[in-house]
């Protein structure tokens, strides 16, 4: 049998009488002390919460600033012309493009992945008769003026 190395915890070691007594008394009132109900601290954080948003509302809020697809950029007549702004966003033109496609009935029935296009469209496609729903995007390029 080998002997037991010095370093092994003992119950000894593990005692608290390590601890100064104000220590011991401290924890031992916490133990006694009556668990209080958990809906008294749930509403103080809450109201810390509430206060913390209110604080945050009141702030000054800053805006972010508008970049990349989001940022208004001029347009072209033929682009102008379906989505009725001299200067949109790419994502508002693109919307807009779609919802005109859609109110007046261009995509085709049997494929609705497909754009039959009509003068309109025709003049914003390059003269294109079907154009596919990934295209679109590619093909809008032109018409935002840099």
């Amino acid at each position: 049998m080998a002997a037991a190395p010095s370093s092994m915890l003992t119950a000894a070691s593990l005692s608290f009488s390590a601890l100064p007594a104000s220590r011991l008394r401290a924890a031992a009132s916490f133990a006694a002390a009556p668990r209080r109900a958990a809906a008294t601290p749930v509403v103080v954080r809450a109201a810390a919460a509430s206060s913390k948003a209110t604080a945050a509302a009141e702030a000054a809020p800053k805006k972010k600033r508008v970049t990349g697809i989001t940022q208004p950029k001029p347009v072209s007549p033929a682009l102008q012309a379906i989505v009725g702004l001299p200067e949109i966003p790419r994502t508002e033109a693109l919307k807009r493009l779609w919802a005109y496609i859609k109110q007046h009935n261009l995509q085709d029935p049997a494929d609705k992945k497909v754009v039959v296009c009509d003068e309109k469209l025709k003049n914003l496609f390059a003269g294109r008769e079907r154009v596919g729903f990934l295209e679109i995007a590619k093909l809008l390029n032109p018409h935002f003026v840099k």
